[in-house]
């Protein structure tokens, strides 16, 4: 009996966790992520949540645009989030990327120009307030494979993401 009793407190007690750290993420968020991954600086940011599972997709768009180069770069991430307390929550992510540079630094030689790819993870932390605000601290490295003679083959980045919710 005592085994029961103790079975059921257990199994009553999980299911109160379970359901106290269970909080539903936004539909969707939209806004920016600022950092300096890369040289890209601010990236617009999106983010939709997946099924019924605290799990979303994050869409970043960066976007460069100077005298010394010109470049692009799109980065698709599969986040897991879990509830800390209250509004905070932390979340982990993998995704990949693709992106375009144009090195005007050099006119005369035109084989500094290419695409890349990249592959990123993520960890944050973010707290969501009870008005659709979303902010978040991020750190992404980010591994870049190019044919790019300067190029680096890591990038870390951190960023913070202020995203509006809907």
């Amino acid at each position: 009996m005592k085994k029961l009793v103790l079975w059921a407190a257990f199994t009553m007690g999980a299911v109160f966790f379970s359901n106290v750290n269970a909080q539903q993420i936004s539909e969707n968020a939209l806004g920016l992520r600022v950092g300096d991954g890369g040289g890209f600086g601010a990236e617009v940011s999106y983010q939709r949540a997946l099924g019924g599972d605290n799990n979303r997709l994050e869409l970043d768009l960066g976007w460069r645009n100077n005298d010394n180069f010109d470049a692009i770069k799109l980065v698709g991430l599969y986040q897991w989030v879990w509830n800390i307390e209250g509004g905070f929550n932390w979340y982990v992510g993998a995704g990949a990327g693709l992106g375009n540079y144009d090195d005007n630094r050099r006119n005369d030689i035109d084989y500094d120009d290419g695409l890349f790819a990249v592959i990123a993870g993520d960890v944050g932390i973010e707290y969501n307030f009870d008005f659709p605000l979303l902010l978040s601290l991020d750190f992404r490295p980010e591994i870049y494979f190019s044919n790019y003679r300067e190029s680096k083959d890591f990038g870390p980045d951190i960023a913070l993401g202020i995203r509006y919710q809907f």
